[in-house]
């Protein structure tokens, strides 16, 4: 390269490529999205789900396969061959008025410890119930189920809640209380028909993602029972709530903004440590019923109590405020219980120097020593015993110990005027 010749350095606004790649970006989304609609309503699932179930059944006896049919009631699958003629019946009676049955999977029993592995090919169900097993954990399949509407699934032993539950966008219904989360995936927020949501009686659960704000359709929130401090802020994003149960958390207090929750109706905020309720709750116009715990709120809006309109429920006997006051009833107790060790070693002190000073007097007396004071008090090591105070300095003491010569010794007190 030449010294004389001249390089164009090309001079660029950041503004100008940041904005240029967001439209990319952007473009590139809505490829995605459209692409995702393309397969959703692509018969080709339905079709592959068809299959699947046809396949599964002609493993089945025909016993086994009359089972199945009381436990699953087909709306979509309407062109199956059934085993028996009430099942044909059934069938055509489905395909009349398929809007009024509903395709469930039950599963019940701490004797099941994982889902059962047929499972996986019934992908055309609409609802899971599963109760009062030992599972920890949902399948990997589970996003195959797009069709899912219902995931009931309380009482178990469910640690997490795995990512592709977002990919159930047809969920209207999630009951997941009761378990062990302590987390919830933000993937969650792409439910966004979901209507009702209980997460109670988890324990470990101390906040939501804020992606979860996306759930506008979300009608019924219940966190109770958990360990959670404050209100989420997504919760106060979700507009259509319309009962949300707070109770038995750690919460002392609630924001100022949630007359945000325009559509509120029913509040349980018991069983939490509220010393106050912020005025912005009279401004709910559906609001109907509150109840919260008494035993420590002290101050109350007038709107919310004298509201005819308005159910203001106190309940008492809160046991954030029993625990509370066992504290302080402990922390009391293990202040008098010092003092009264320290008076008892006090007492205990004195009580041995009055000993020894006894002893000492008799052992003199024993001696046939000589004991003379113009007043019934007895002085040791410059203090009087009654009262503990030092001698004054008209309060002489001559004391002659003569021990080691083992002589007589003669105590005196000398009064002096002036």
């Amino acid at each position: 390269m030449g010294p004389e010749r001249k390089l164009d350095v090309p001079v660029y606004d950041l503004s100008l490529i940041r904005g240029m790649w967001e439209v990319r970006v952007k473009k590139h989304r809505e490829r995605q999205k459209k692409e995702k609609e393309r397969i959703e309503q692509s018969a080709l699932t339905r079709i592959d789900q068809e299959w699947q179930y046809r396949i599964y059944c002609k493993t089945l006896k025909t016993s086994e396969l009359n089972l199945l049919h009381h436990y699953l009631e087909r709306s979509t699958l309407t062109d199956i061959q059934l085993c028996t003629e009430s099942d044909q019946q059934q069938c055509q009676e489905v395909q009349q008025d398929p809007n009024e049955v509903k395709l469930s999977f039950q599963l019940e029993g701490e004797r099941w410890m994982d889902f059962p592995h047929e499972l996986q090919w019934m992908t055309y169900l609409k609802e899971w119930h599963v109760r009062r097993t030992r599972i920890r954990q949902l399948p990997d399949y589970l996003a195959l189920f797009t069709q899912l509407t219902v995931l009931d699934i309380p009482k178990n032993a469910i640690t997490e809640l795995p990512p592709e539950i977002g990919k159930l966008t047809v969920l209207r219904e999630l009951y997941v209380s009761y378990n062990r989360l302590s987390r919830v995936p933000p993937e969650l927020g792409n439910c966004e028909k979901l209507e009702r949501l209980e997460l109670a009686g988890n324990h470990n659960l101390s906040e939501l993602p804020f992606e979860l704000s996306s759930l506008k359709q979300l009608v019924h929130l219940d966190i109770a029972e958990n360990r959670f401090v404050s209100i989420p802020i997504c919760a106060l994003r979700m507009t259509s709530l319309e009962l949300l149960d707070l109770s038995n958390n750690c919460m002392t207090d609630l924001p100022q903004d949630m007359d945000r929750l325009e559509q509120l109706v029913t509040l349980f905020i018991h069983k939490n440590n509220f010393n106050y309720l912020p005025h912005c709750l009279a401004n709910i116009t559906t609001l109907a019923t509150i109840v919260v715990s008494g035993d420590e709120l002290t101050c109350i809006p007038t709107k919310l109590c004298n509201n005819p309109e308005i159910k203001f429920i106190r309940l008492y006997d809160n046991p954030a405020s029993k625990e509370k006051k066992k504290k302080e009833e402990k922390k009391k107790e293990g202040v008098r219980r010092r003092w009264r060790e320290q008076r008892e070693a006090e007492e205990v002190k004195d009580s041995g120097e009055k000993e020894f000073i006894e002893a000492y007097i008799s052992s003199l007396q024993d001696r046939d020593f000589t004991l003379i004071t113009t007043r019934p008090h007895v002085f040791w090591g410059g203090l009087s015993h009654a009262r503990h105070r030092p001698l004054r300095h008209h309060q002489s003491l001559h004391f002659l110990p003569a021990l080691r010569r083992r002589k007589p010794v003669k105590v005196e007190r000398m009064m002096t005027e002036g």
